[in-house]
């Protein structure tokens, strides 16, 4: 099922369960896939293009999060969060550390990276192989502990 059509799906859900949370959210990731479309590029909407708005939505969503807490507002923070875990779920399952470590690993000795110096072409390659796995602030603290070891 595509993106799209798991999007109406569920806002009939929420609507049916009157789940506000739910609501704000799914419409939000609605508006923004309608916005992607329409944006005049003329490109394909591929399930990794999706993944990738999926993912600023949410990190959109965590840095207004970190600015309400850092502020005491705790009434929007609430909102901020209630969003971030609907919006996750159409997300893929993140990849643990173990695993993410692993991999990165063993992209540094397809890439023959001896330091700091070659993080960029590790990023460059682990960025690729494991988008919509895990977030890239993520990525760059395995590859900087791995480089740097």
């Amino acid at each position: 099922m595509s993106l799209e059509a798991k999007l109406i799906t569920d806002l009939k859900e929420a609507m049916k369960a009157k789940d506000q949370a739910a609501l704000r959210s799914i419409r939000s990731v609605k508006a923004a896939l309608i916005n992607m479309k329409t944006d005049g590029s003329g490109t394909e909407i591929t399930e990794e293009k999706e993944i990738k708005l999926l993912q600023k939505l949410v990190k959109q969503r965590q840095d207004s999060l970190a600015i309400y807490e850092e502020q005491g507002r705790e009434d929007l923070a609430v909102t901020e969060r209630e969003e971030i875990a609907v919006i996750s779920k159409y997300l893929p399952e993140q990849m643990s550390i173990e695993d993410l470590t692993a991999l990165i690993k063993e992209i540094i000795s397809q890439t023959g990276a001896e330091g700091m110096k070659d993080m960029g072409k590790v990023m460059g390659m682990a960025s690729g192989k494991l988008a919509g796995k895990a977030d890239g602030k993520t990525i760059s603290a395995v590859v900087k502990e791995l480089l740097t070891n």
